[in-house]
């Protein structure tokens, strides 16, 4: 397995830097994770369906990174969009009481980490967009204070695992490993 991870703000170019890249294997896989909540959800997510090539197999997964492990056989290269989409469904069902419980910070972390362990013995070439968790200020709520330290542990987790890691600013990609 080939991991690249592509990380940067939000709007700064990096699902279109991942597409990209995808677009050089043969068969691509491209996991949606973005769920229509309204219309300004519905609008980005047609804006990145609109870029896609027609010849790309869409899996719309919002909740389960092992639930789309089965369909990487049958591409070359897959493209998750995006890890940080990814945790936002997880903590946006969990009951306020229960924001930053431990045990559910684990079972999120948990999960990456089992996903990364059987991705990684695939032959898929695997790319990963994030939302970089580090370059705002500490977020005023307390939900978004703990998706802030789990997506940036979840980064952490990918950054270290992958072959590649890029940063994109202003539409810019910076190789920061590979």
């Amino acid at each position: 397995m080939s991991l690249t991870l592509i990380t940067g703000g939000v709007r700064s170019g990096k699902s279109q830097f991942g597409e990209d890249l995808a677009s050089a294997g043969k068969s691509v896989l491209y996991i949606a994770t973005g769920v229509r909540t309204d219309e300004e959800m519905k609008t980005r997510i047609e804006l990145h369906q609109k870029r896609r090539p027609v010849n790309w197999t869409t899996l719309e997964e919002p909740a389960s990174l092992l639930a789309t492990l089965p369909y990487y056989a049958a591409c070359d290269t897959v493209l998750i969009d995006c890890l940080s989409t990814w945790i936002s469904n997880r903590m946006i069902q969990v009951a306020e009481e229960q924001w930053r419980d431990p045990l559910l910070t684990q079972a999120m972390k948990a999960e990456l980490a089992e996903w990364l362990n059987a991705a990684s013995t695939l032959q898929a070439n695997i790319i990963v967009i994030s939302t970089e968790a580090g370059l705002g200020g500490v977020a005023m709520s307390r939900l978004g204070r703990w998706f802030q330290d789990v997506l940036g542990e979840a980064n952490q987790m990918v950054a270290q695992a992958a072959n590649e890691v890029y940063a994109v600013l202003s539409g810019i990609p910076l190789r920061l490993k590979g």
